[in-house]
């Protein structure tokens, strides 16, 4: 099954599909700046690893140091998207996925592999009920129910930066931090955009741009991150008006 996965390199990037959008004559403007955003990460030992075919199935980590998350400690993997979908369901796809990326870090001499997790599952969130079949266990809470779920090979544990269990800010505005990690980001935005002048709601973007701002964040965050009224409301993408309409009723 190995040579049925292929990684995304400096050489094949431009021209290999990203897995959750999927194109193949058109440009998409949210492909693109995945394509650019991983361009200056790869060279950091990020891993994009993917079904060579048609589909969605791959698994996305980089080292703990280098992930754009506010999450620190040393000698980490840090998950950032596992997923199968569609007819790739039920192949063993997602343990050959998770197998390589565990023997990746202990052929490296990593201390762990960590990732995003939280006490009931939630959407744009990895299985964690899969992670946790590899003995993936919680070794950080925030107060809302988000959970760092870790996989330690010594004694070593990652933990949320300090400043992600802050989970508040001065603007009482809608109030969205991204990337364009995720294709489906330019979509999110250009959505809640919309919404938000149609009915006259004040929003403000704040682009994470740098490893920096990644890791001091106040809130847990994979991507996106929504804040509403001062308060961290979700790192769940916004896809649709009804959802927005949810939040902005609190």
């Amino acid at each position: 099954m190995e040579s049925e996965f292929i990684n995304l390199t400096a050489e094949n990037l431009a021209r290999e599909h990203l897995c959750c959008i999927i194109r193949s004559r058109t440009a998409h403007p949210g492909v693109e700046a995945k394509r650019r955003w991983l361009a200056d990460r790869l060279g950091e030992g990020h891993v994009f690893r993917k079904l060579n075919a048609r589909a969605t199935a791959f698994i996305e980590y980089a080292p703990l140091e280098t992930a754009w998350v506010p999450i620190v400690g040393e000698n980490y993997l840090y998950i950032y998207c596992l997923w199968v979908t569609g007819a790739c369901k039920g192949k063993g796809y997602g343990k050959e996925l998770m197998e390589y990326c565990l023997a990746d870090a202990r052929e490296k001499g990593r201390s762990g592999v960590c990732m995003l997790g939280a006490a009931k599952q939630k959407n744009w969130l990895s299985d964690q009920s899969f992670a946790k079949k590899y003995g993936f266990a919680a070794v950080d809470t925030t107060e809302n129910g988000y959970e760092l779920l870790a996989l330690s090979f010594d004694a070593a544990v990652p933990q949320f930066a300090k400043t992600a269990k802050r989970q508040e800010i001065d603007r009482q505005e809608l109030t969205i931090y991204y990337d364009f990690q995720c294709p489906y980001i330019e979509k999110s935005i250009e959505t809640v955009r919309k919404a938000c002048e149609a009915d006259g709601i004040p929003v403000t973007f704040i682009q994470v741009d740098t490893l920096e701002k990644a890791k001091s964040l106040p809130c847990v965050f994979n991507n996106w991150a929504v804040f509403y009224k001062g308060k961290f409301e979700t790192v769940n993408l916004l896809a649709d008006e009804a959802y927005l309409k949810r939040i902005l009723k609190k």
